[in-house]
C-alpha cells in the first residue's frame, strides 16, 4: 500500500511539472509573436525619411 501511494505522488507531481513546463512554453512562444508582431508593425509605420544613406567607408581616391 505504501509503495501505491508513493506512485500517485510521483505521477502527480509529473503531472504538475509537465503542465508547468507546457504553461511557460506556451507564455514565450506568446511572448515571442508578439514581439516579432511588435516589429512588424513598427517596421510598417516607420516612414522614410528623404535624406540620403549615410556612407559608412571613405570611397578611395
Amino acid at each position: 500500500m505504501y509503495e501505491y501511494e508513493l506512485q500517485r505522488l510521483r505521477s502527480a507531481e509529473l503531472i504538475r511539472r509537465a503542465e508547468q513546463e507546457r504553461l511557460a512554453r506556451r507564455a514565450v512562444l506568446g511572448n515571442r509573436a508578439a514581439r516579432r508582431e511588435a516589429a512588424r508593425r513598427a517596421a510598417e509605420s516607420d516612414p522614410h525619411t528623404g535624406r540620403p544613406r549615410r556612407h559608412w567607408f571613405v570611397p578611395t581616391a
